[in-house]
């Protein structure tokens, strides 16, 4: 079983604090996949779990809906056995990658990326028709030119959920590609283009010699390959790497208001990213039982009590504990990080000092972003190409003419 021998870059998204707000999304859609053939691609989502998520089925085995019935997307390796004792995903053994996974398709599973035209929508005949109107024609989603009915979405099922008033529960799942430390793409692909870069391990596709087999596709249990049809190559979430590179957090987690998301090297026992998944053992990776080691870390929901048939609390949770079990190697391990944050919530309570709540609040962006290059934990994106054009707001705009007074 070969190991990755390289440096490796390690994230944890505490999923205690994500809003869901999908300011991350917008950042790496902006940034890399707005554009030539990447329209339908999300490197960066948000999902409301449980849930069929985005492409629709991803997963291997079950899928990640309540039930865990329905269509999956399969991938990963086979025969696959975790180290005993370990909460970060270890593998001791695993068989061969998993070839039988299915290829999602564009308007089944990712979904038409659809448009709308925005002068329309913000009118205020955009509602369709009523009583007062009934002639006004509702506004319909439009993909290269031509109307769409999507069937599916990257944001399908926001807020969704599952259970019933008052008990209905639902969590925010960000994913990106987790860089895994034994990919199940690079271990598909036949033509070698896919490779873990030595300096970060941070993997990334060869698009000079790709030729769009899409092994890697089906391969990849969590779906974060996509194939790009202008150019009919392979292509994936590169961690913003060029940032990584000078210091500067990747898009996703510089934009991030909820402050959810940390970065680190694995190798740096001092770091936020050490500490939450080797010392305290609270963060913990999604799916360790696909066997492909994967490199971003998830602090699980505690979620809310539920209430008992006459409103009052209980001291059962709303998420299953079952459930979370699922997603992040077993119930053992999701259980004893809910006490443990649980624990510690309580001390801030009783007025004592909490380095693990400290470091999940997340006051100083030199505990969450810890790159440390050129002598620094991290670098603004300013510092490294300073913007010429700063905001100004109207009132201090010389240009516009405006009265400091208004």
């Amino acid at each position: 079983m070969s190991v990755f021998e390289g440096k490796q870059i390690q994230a944890v998204f505490d999923l205690n604090k994500c809003l869901q707000c999908h300011t991350c999304t917008i950042a790496d859609k902006l940034l890399w996949t707005n554009r030539s053939g990447r329209e339908y691609m999300y490197w960066n989502n948000v999902e409301s779990m449980p849930g069929f998520g985005y492409p629709k089925g991803w997963g291997s085995g079950i899928n990640q809906t309540e039930t865990g019935k329905g269509e999956v997307l399969g991938g990963g390796f086979e025969n696959v056995v975790l180290e005993k004792g370990r909460t970060d995903g270890k593998v001791k053994s695993r068989g061969d990658v998993i070839w039988e996974g299915k290829l999602p398709t564009l308007e089944e599973h990712y979904g038409i990326p659809w448009e709308y035209k925005y002068e329309e929508v913000f009118e205020p005949s955009s509602a369709g028709p009523s009583f007062e109107n009934p002639n006004t024609k509702r506004v319909v989603p439009h993909w290269q030119g031509k109307p769409v009915r999507p069937k599916w979405g990257p944001n399908w099922e926001e807020d969704q959920g599952a259970g019933e008033w008052p008990n209905h529960w639902v969590f925010s799942l960000p994913r990106i590609c987790n860089h895994c430390a034994h990919p199940a793409c690079l271990a598909a692909c036949t033509r070698k283009v896919i490779y873990k870069r030595q300096e970060d391990g941070i993997v990334l596709v060869d698009q000079k010699r790709c030729r769009g087999y899409r092994e890697c596709v089906a391969a990849c249990p969590y779906k974060k390959v996509y194939f790009n049809p202008r150019t009919e190559k392979s292509e994936k979430c590169i961690l913003c790497y060029p940032r990584v590179e000078k210091g500067v957090p990747p898009a996703c987690f510089w934009q991030c208001p909820g402050r959810i998301r940390f970065i680190g090297w694995k190798d740096d026992k001092n770091s936020a990213t050490y500490k939450l998944i080797y010392e305290w053992k609270i963060a913990l990776p999604l799916h360790p039982e696909y066997g492909t080691e994967p490199n971003v870390f998830y602090v699980p929901p505690t979620g809310s009590f539920k209430f008992g048939p006459n409103g009052e609390l209980t001291d059962e949770r709303r998420i299953p504990v079952e459930y979370l079990g699922r997603l992040f190697g077993g119930v053992k391990n999701v259980k004893r990080a809910q006490d443990t944050i649980l624990e510690e919530r309580e001390k801030m309570r009783m007025g004592l000092r909490s380095e693990i709540c400290m470091v999940l609040i997340g006051h100083d962006n030199e505990n969450r972003f810890q790159l440390n290059i050129n002598g620094k934990p991290f670098h603004t994106p300013e510092e490294v190409q300073p913007v010429k054009t700063q905001f100004v707001t109207p009132s201090e705009d010389t240009t516009k003419g405006y009265r400091n007074d208004i």
